[in-house]
């Protein structure tokens, strides 16, 4: 389907003109734009390219990819939910999205239940309702859109990294300083490409910021909030700095309690709600799984 618009704006963008009009994200437009979908005045042009009154855009919108998902009634910790958003505490050990490999019983496939139809499908490929991830061992709290207007608001909050995102992690060694932050960009591991890495080479930037909660003989607690929310941010970061994860082979550790998975916990997640603008906050208190570990930690001479 070819749509056609009559720019009335001047001086904007080309892929936030079109964001705006057509309620896509800025990055589904910058793909579309790249994949010669979009035309100016008859024309390709660059996604930077600045729109005048009075020109003729021409877009055509990519097939719509369903995803091969379905409803399942598995039971999850609804923390808020309005028509527009909803909030869940997700237990560690749960996938989020359905992939090879686990195509059922994911986040997802519950969201899919519990709202009955009600969530966004964003950017041609139905999703229904994510707007972020965490990792399947970490717990804590997800948002997830109802609708599309909310996606994109959400979408919106997280690409300016307005959102609050505050996580509890377990760390191997004590710390010199009490507080810090780790400033390095974040990217595909170099050799081992399903890991990520700190480097220069095809990365982004990735900003933790972490409190020192309490220390017990080797390791310690640590609060750990996020300024931007790059791949596996704080367990490649925490690695960096000479501190894997308790529990995070992937990243370094030796694992001497034979943990499943890493401890980390999202705790506080918090937004400016998408219809009403007004700011929320969650917590969520941390699993019994993540305690129990705490208490052996505290207990043992590890």
């Amino acid at each position: 389907m070819c749509l056609v618009l009559i720019s009335d704006c001047d001086g904007v963008r080309l892929d936030k003109f079109l964001s705006q009009e057509i309620s896509k994200t800025r990055s589904f437009i910058q793909n579309m734009i790249s994949s010669g979908l979009v035309f100016v005045n008859g024309k390709a042009e660059k996604v930077s390219y600045t729109v005048k009154n009075g020109d003729k855009i021409e877009y055509t919108l990519p097939e719509i990819k369903v995803l091969d998902a379905r409803p399942q009634d598995i039971p999850i910790d609804v923390v808020y939910e309005d028509e527009d958003v909803l909030v869940v505490n997700k237990r560690a050990g749960m996938v989020v999205h359905p992939a090879p490999g686990n195509p059922d019983n994911t986040l997802v496939n519950a969201v899919m239940k519990h709202c009955e139809g009600n969530l966004s499908g964003i950017n041609s490929v139905i999703r229904p309702g994510i707007v972020h991830r965490i990792d399947k061992d970490t717990s804590g709290l997800l948002v997830v859109a109802k609708n599309d207007e909310a996606h994109l608001n959400l979408s919106e909050q997280f690409k300016v990294h307005s959102i609050t995102r505050v996580y509890t992690a377990i760390v191997n060694g004590r710390f010199k300083e009490n507080s810090g932050t780790i400033d390095a960009p974040i990217g595909r591991h170099p050799v081992y490409r399903k890991k990520m890495a700190v480097t220069e080479k095809n990365s982004k930037n990735a900003v933790t910021h972490f409190e020192v909660i309490e220390e017990c003989l080797k390791y310690s607690i640590v609060k750990c909030r996020l300024e931007t929310g790059r791949t596996h941010q704080i367990r490649v970061h925490m690695a960096y700095i000479g501190h894997p994860l308790l529990g995070d082979l992937v990243y370094g550790d030796k694992n001497k309690l034979g943990l499943k998975g890493q401890m980390l916990h999202a705790g506080v997640l918090g937004f400016n709600h998408p219809k009403s603008g007004e700011y929320m906050q969650f917590e969520a208190e941390l699993p019994d799984e993540f305690l129990s570990v705490l208490d052996k930690l505290k207990k043992s001479a590890l």
